[in-house]
This record gives C-alpha cells, structure tokens and sequence, in this order.
C-alpha cells in the first residue's frame, strides 16, 4: 500500500508537467514530513550527494559536446560516412547510422544526435530519393545511440545514483552500441534492396574518399581519446572528461578555427544550463532515495520479490517489461531516478550484475526515446521536417523491433557488455 501511495504521488506530480526534480522533492518532502515530522536531514543528504569528485564529468562532457557542435564538427562527419559508403544499396542509410554513432560518442545525447545529424541528413536523403517516413525512422532511431554509445548523459546518472562505476559502465556500452548500430544498418541494406526504384548517388573515387576521411579525422579520433584513455587505465572518467574538452577546444579553435570568445561564453553558458539541471536532478533523486530508506520501501520491494520466487533472470525479465511500459509515458532521467533507489538493493540481493543491468536499461531508454505518446526523438524530428507525426512513428516502429531485438540477445548473452570492462581491470 505505502509502494502504490508514493508512486501514486509521485506520477501524479509528473502528470502535472512538474520538473522532475521537483516532483521528486515535494514527494520526498512528503514522506519526510510525515514519518519524521520535518525536513531537518535534506541539508546533509544533498550535500553528501554532491560532495563527490565524479560530478565533474557531467559539465566536461557537456561543455566537450557543445564546442563540437559549435565548431560544425558534424558537417565533416556526414560527409565523409556518405562518401565511403553512401553509393552501396542502403549506403545513405548506413551512412546516417555511421554518423548517428560517432557523433553519439562526442554528444552523449540522443535529442543532440537526432537534432545535428537530422538536420544534414535528412535533406541529402530526400534528395537521392530515400523515402521519406525511411529517412525519418533511421534519424530518430540512429540518434537514441546517444544514450548508449558513451559518454552517455544518463549513463552518468545511473552511475552516480548506483554507485557503479562510470568507466566500466562506458566500457560497457561500446559493444552492444555497435551491436544496435550495426542492426540498423543491415536493415537499411535489406530495405534499400526490397524498394528497387531508390536510387543511390555514384561512387565517388578514392580521392574524394581520402578528402573526406581527412576532414573527419579530428571528429572520427575524439571517441578513441576518451574510452581509450580509460580502458588502458591512463586516466579516470573524470581525466577522460577533461581530456575531451581540452581535445574539442584545440580542435575548434586550432584546427576549425571558427571558435571564437563569443563562441566560448555561449558554450559555457548552456554548459552550466545543462548541468544546473542535472544537478538538481541529483539532489531531488538524493532526498527521495533517502526518504523511501526511511519508510524501508527497498526492503519491501526485496521481501516482495523473495516471497514470489523470481529467479535473476525472472526478474531481469519483469523490470524490463515495466521499464518499457513507463518509457512510453515518461522521460528517460525520471525512470533512472524512479526506479533505480527502489530496485537496486532487490538487485544486489539477487547478485544481479549492476553493469549489465545498466546497460540493459540504457537499451530500454533507447526505446523510450521513439516509443508514442512520448517518445522525445520522435517529436524532435517532427519539429526539424514538419513531417506528420505518424510518419516519424512509422518509420521508426521497424527499429523499435530491432532493439527489443538487441535487448533479449543481451540479456542472453551478458558478457557482450561485462566483457570489456571487466578485461580492463573493473570488478563487479
């Protein structure tokens, strides 16, 4: 009853168009009230949640994602997937996902992938004759490697909320995001062949391909100096971080040199936007951890799942099918900060690799992303084609079957994800 009650509460607030955070303080703020009679421990909870160096590589990898974008990075990127292999059957398909991916490993956002990527590719696509509802699903679903492909935003979250560490988890998420993107790119190859009128542009020559890798090189070389610093152990997640704001900033400004002061103040500033608001994210999902402590909720979802029987695997399974039913109606960072505080001891209890479930929920954050009602890819594309939205959910509905897809092969196979962290040198 007291589990229905707080959630009850707590969506409803959501429902309302409330801030996450928000929602999540005045729950909390509740819970408090009532069983302790006031809301004297919130000062040391936040504070302990925000007293940890780790937190420093959210506004790194944020401020490392705008001054690539800024510098219009992403235009080389395009240009030189859709010359290597946009004359192959399906290559304009292959060529966006290619893109989606390199750019998903320096974004860290999907709505960001989505929206670059979209916005060059799009019209390229139309214009060699790709149908349109096809251009529109491979750009929503390529852009949600975003979240899997790291540095990943919400990686980070579930991180510092579990307490897993961040450099295994990104570690993690590189084979099963070439999994998802290579998925996706047969299937544009097996489309392309079933629809015989589309037309592909021709082979471009070697010299423009060796034009095109040169111009991309910068771009194509900043995911490999940020997980490969990390894997062979030359610095932590938080060096890597610094180390790709260092990297983008020299390329922009050395390389580009089309990043000025002007430029720099902008980046900073949605820098500090972006983060303020994943940091008071951090401090409601802190007091509404502490306060479902205090009324022992974990401890009740524990016993609960003991009483039932549930194996690992069983419960893997059942977490899994909630998880995608709520991404239908919610933003991913709000099924992180739900979910995660109430699951996870039940998970520890079950010896449930915390790794591979993070990037099992990652995957199913992917598909929360162009999932109706309220799916946030799908309306970013509608808004940069003012195509109808039933197109977009069209387009995209074959790549919600390839990750579902993608996510039993994963939960069959876990070492597609806990292989490489763990050949690093992270335990469990």
């Amino acid at each position: 009853m007291t589990m229905l009650l707080v959630f009850g509460g707590l969506i409803l607030l959501l429902l309302t168009g409330m801030r996450v955070y928000a929602a999540l303080g005045l729950t909390a703020a509740a819970i408090l009230i009532i069983f302790e009679g006031g809301i004297g421990s919130v000062a040391d909870t936040v504070f302990a949640h925000l007293d940890k160096p780790i937190l420093i590589t959210i506004p790194l990898f944020v401020f490392m994602a705008q001054v690539m974008i800024k510098a219009r990075v992403i235009d080389d990127l395009y240009d030189m997937a859709h010359t290597v292999v946009g004359h192959v059957s399906g290559g304009l398909g292959v060529a966006t996902v290619l893109s989606c991916t390199i750019f998903a490993a320096i974004s860290g956002s999907s709505v960001a992938t989505a929206l670059s990527i979209g916005s060059s590719a799009i019209p390229q696509m139309k214009r060699f004759g790709y149908p349109e509802r096809n251009a529109l699903g491979v750009i929503a679903a390529g852009g949600t490697l975003g979240i899997l492909i790291p540095p990943s935003g919400p990686m980070i979250l579930y991180a510092i909320v579990s307490e897993v560490s961040i450099g295994a988890l990104f570690l993690a998420g590189i084979i099963p995001g070439l999994l998802m993107a290579l998925l996706f790119s047969l299937f544009c190859v097996v489309q392309a062949r079933r629809n015989r009128s589309l037309s592909a542009p021709p082979w471009a020559g070697w010299g423009k391909v060796g034009s095109a890798l040169r111009k991309s090189i910068w771009a194509v070389m900043a995911p490999p100096v940020v997980l490969g610093g990390i894997y062979f152990g030359v610095f932590t997640a938080s060096e890597a971080a610094a180390a790709g704001s260092l990297y983008a900033l020299i390329v922009a400004v050395a390389v580009y040199r089309n990043f000025g002061i002007t430029d720099l103040w902008n980046c900073a500033f949605q820098t500090m936007r972006t983060s303020m608001m994943l940091f008071m994210i951090i401090v409601g999902a802190a007091i509404f951890g502490y306060a479902i402590t205090i009324i022992r909720l974990p401890v009740g979802v524990t016993e609960m799942v003991a009483g039932l029987g549930l194996s690992p695997l069983g419960f893997i399974l059942a977490v899994m099918v909630m998880i995608f039913i709520m991404g239908m109606f919610f933003e991913s960072i709000a099924i992180i900060l739900i979910t995660t505080p109430i699951l996870l001891p039940t998970m520890v209890a079950l010896d449930i690799d915390l790794v591979w479930y993070g990037i099992l929920l990652m995957i199913n954050l992917e598909l929360a992303m162009i999932t109706p009602p309220v799916g946030m890819n799908l309306f970013v594309i509608k808004g940069i084609t003012d195509a109808p939205l039933m197109d977009v959910v069209r387009g995209a509905a074959p790549f919600v079957v390839l990750m579902l897809a993608g996510l039993i092969v994963l939960v069959a196979i876990p070492e597609l994800a806990t292989w490489l962290p763990y050949s690093a040198g992270f335990g469990r």
